[in-house]
Order: structure tokens, then sequence, then C-alpha cells
């Protein structure tokens, strides 16, 4: 690899040629912020982002506000994100739709890794702090104490009770919702690579040979998709063009029975209930992806998503 930071001021595609002409690997990032660029000549993009999870889910922010404003509410928050504290941070998290759709079009003419992104920066750790008898503090701990909202006792009466006998400076609450090993947890990207070398890591990324999958769920290890021949042998895996062929199928083995979806350029063409295995008869060439869903407390939740084998 070699360093390009004296040409990073370079735009478009001749930032992008440069990074991969050094044998760099590049992704596309926070779609939603750039939902027209184009993925010629990218490795792949995120398929999902946790940063984006949380921008679009304002009334759950509110919500978590409210309840650091009361004390009552705020002490079955504590004890909520003591008992389920992956539950809790990945309360926000809902189908990548965006990301999924921008993935999808562009698979139908190129060969795109998706990998997961938790935008993961341990700066959601919210912090309460007494201004007065009437009024707190409200942020996180990467605020300054101007830049905290401000909170008085005239929209939220708990207020008095939470400052009561304290002084001003003091924390009356500090919530650690995303400590790095749990925002890790909450959605990775599995890579199959031949060894646990910066090669060939970079050489199954390159290729594909990986899945995302939301780890707090339910360990995704041991997860496969791939297309196997007529008599059942492997000939292509995730990332990987295979020949449309008399027999082809697409096979899925999960490590956890799951509802399973296959797509076909963003199109639903298969799925099963309540399995660990699924194949598929192959008919016709495309770029086919895999999503596997559990059922978690009555609600159906995406748990792990496939890169496209593609049929050619």
């Amino acid at each position: 690899m070699k360093s390009i930071l004296d040409r990073m001021e370079l735009k478009g595609a001749d930032f992008v040629s440069t990074v991969t002409a050094g044998g760099g690997l590049i992704f596309l990032s926070h779609i939603e912020e750039r939902q027209g660029h184009p993925l010629d000549g990218l490795t792949g993009l995120e398929i999902y982002n946790r940063h984006w999870d949380a921008k679009r889910d304002r009334l759950s922010l509110l919500a978590v506000a409210a309840m650091l404003t009361d004390p009552k509410q705020l002490a079955g928050l504590e004890e909520s994100l003591r008992l389920y504290p992956d539950e809790v941070l990945a309360a926000q998290c809902d189908y990548p739709g965006l990301y999924l759709d921008k993935w999808d079009e562009g698979t139908k003419r190129l060969r795109l890794t998706g990998v997961a992104a938790n935008d993961c920066h341990h700066n959601q750790v919210f912090v309460v702090k007494v201004v007065d008898a009437e009024t707190v503090l409200l942020g996180t701990n990467v605020d300054p104490d101007e830049k905290m909202r401000k909170v008085t006792a005239a929209l939220r009466p708990g207020i008095r009770e939470m400052t009561r006998g304290r002084k001003a400076g003091d924390v009356l609450a500090r919530l650690d919702f995303d400590p790095y090993y749990r925002s890790f947890r909450n959605c990775s990207t599995h890579v199959l690579a031949a060894k646990l070398e910066e090669p060939a890591i970079r050489s199954a990324l390159k290729a594909g040979h990986a899945y995302v999958a939301h780890d707090w769920m339910g360990d995704a290890t041991g997860f496969r998709f791939e297309a196997v021949d007529a008599i059942g042998k492997p000939s292509a895996a995730m990332g990987d063009e295979v020949k449309l062929s008399g027999g082809l199928k697409l096979a899925a083995r999960l490590p956890l029975p799951a509802y399973v979806r296959l797509l076909r350029h963003g199109q639903e063409v298969a799925q099963s209930e309540g399995k660990a295995e699924f194949d598929y008869a192959v008919t016709e060439p495309g770029a086919y992806r895999l999503e596997a869903w559990l059922k978690l407390d009555g609600e159906s939740r995406p748990w792990i998503f496939a890169n496209p084998v593609y049929v050619k």
C-alpha cells in the first residue's frame, strides 16, 4: 500500500482511481448524504449505518430526553440499560432500505461489496447536570456545557426532585449507551478470508466474500450463502460470479432457524420461514442477495445481509 496523503485534494473518479491503483479499497459511506454518488470504480458501499438510524428517528431521542429529566423514568431507563444494554442501543435500528436500494441498483451492473458501519465514536453517553434548582443541562459526553440544552422545571416538573440538595455543576445522570464493545457488536462485517492477515482480509473484502450481521441478536458465525452445481458441489461463494447452467442452485446455511428472503436486483424471488437451510433453483441471471430475519419479542428484525452471488 502506498500513501495518498499528498493527493487527498483529488475529486470524484480521479480520487477513486488513485486509491485503487495502489491496491487500496474504497467504500461509499453515509449514503443518505450522497444518494446520487456514482459507484463506478468503488470496492463497495455501506449497506447499513447506525448513525443513519439515529438521524431518522428523532422521536426516540426526544423520548430519551424526557426520561432523563424525570426521576422515575430515569430510574427505569437506567435499569433497562443495565439489564438489556444491546437492546436499548438497538431500539432505533430499522431496515436500511435507502442503503439497500443504492446497493441493489449498483449490483445490476457492478460487483460491489456491502459492509457494515456502526459510526462508532463512543459519543452517546447522555449527561444531565445541575444549573440551579429549576434548571438542568442535557447533552452528551462530547458536548461542552454551552452546547448542551437547558431544560427547566416549567417543562419537566420532576427536575425539582432531581436537583434537590444538589449544587450547580453536579452530574445527576450519566448513561453510557455506546461503549465500543457494544457498538461493534451491534452490527459487524463477517469476512471469509483464508487467513487472519491483512492481505487475506483485503482480498476477501474486495471479492465480496463477506456478510453483514447484527450479532447482538444472535451470533451469525458459520453463515454460508453460495451457488452449488447440479450435484451439490459449491461453485461460487458470496461476491463471486457463476455461469447459469442446468441444476444451478443458491444455497444458504444459517446458525439459527430464521425467516429468509432471497432477492434478485432488490425484488424478492423466494422466501422460507423457520428453517436453518435454504435452497433455490436459479432460472435466470442476475445479482442474488439473501437476508435472514429473526423474531424478537414478537417483532421481525433483519439479522443477516449476505453479499450477492452474481449469476451470468
